[in-house]
């Protein structure tokens, strides 16, 4: 008999949303523990952190000096890294804090703030450690992860789906609210993932599931470029889970003329 997979599910700074949905798969995750062995799994009362596995699943983003050191020994001790949800792909609601004065808010917040040993920035965790798949959601849905753990047991390449919600959409039928209602949705640019929650339901898309392949955001900011009000709301949400990703933050910036322009 072969030796089963050796998996650690991890936590740094987040909602634990994504490692929720895991735990949420019920009976399937009980099926799933007969073919791997999970040896750290604090979410589930298992605790081992650095032990040696084949597969550590990372939720969250670097936001402290003890997650880098944490993020750097957990991948010394792991063949395959996975960075699962938006915190540990690109920032999440931490990386908010990137754009303003990090201190200001400690001093505001807490009484002794000098105690504190956060980072000047959060971090996605590709920052500090290679990542050899990076699984975006806020949260991740338990399909997602039941799939890619079932796919490295099998020993084929993981799925790596980058399409435009767009898709997603349209294959279910949904009316465009970005065309029919001109709302500022993220969906030309979003991963799919989701099934499309948003929009299902009459509401644009707030990009949840982080970036698909080859975005086109200049197209996007141009399709709202005279619309102080939609032009802000695009720019607040690329801000607001994926201010790590390289790619929101050049948008976040791109969207600064476009706001006074239309101001002038």
């Amino acid at each position: 008999m072969s030796r089963r997979l050796r998996v650690a599910v991890h936590k740094f700074s987040s909602c634990d949303g994504c490692q929720l949905a895991f735990l949420s798969l019920g009976e399937s995750l009980l099926d799933l523990a007969t073919q791997v062995e999970f040896v750290h799994f604090a979410e589930a009362g298992i605790v081992d952190e650095l032990a040696d596995v084949d597969l550590a699943l990372v939720e969250g983003s670097i936001s402290s000096v003890e997650d880098i050191a944490r993020i750097q020994a957990i991948r010394q001790h792991s063949r395959w890294l996975v960075a699962i949800g938006a915190c540990a792909t690109s920032g999440g609601l931490q990386a908010l804090r990137n754009r303003e004065d990090t201190s200001a808010w400690a001093r505001a917040i807490y009484p002794t703030p000098e105690t504190l040993s956060m980072t000047p920035r959060a971090h996605r965790v590709a920052q500090h450690v290679p990542v050899d798949f990076a699984l975006p959601g806020c949260p991740v849905t338990a399909v997602q992860v039941l799939d890619l753990v079932r796919d490295r047991v099998r020993g084929v390449p993981v799925w790596d789906q980058r399409e435009p919600l767009c898709m997603d959409c349209k294959r279910q039928g949904w009316a465009c609210v970005l065309v029919t209602h001109g709302q500022p949705c993220l969906g030309p640019v979003t991963n799919t993932g989701c099934g499309a929650l948003c929009p299902a339901q009459g509401r644009p898309c707030y990009g949840c599931f982080g970036s698909a392949e080859l975005p086109n955001l200049d197209g996007l900011k141009r399709r709202f470029a005279t619309s102080r009000t939609a032009t802000a709301a695009i720019e607040r949400r690329l801000a607001m889970l994926h201010s790590d990703a390289p790619e929101c933050s050049d948008a976040r910036r791109g969207c600064v003329p476009a706001l006074q322009a239309a101001d002038e």
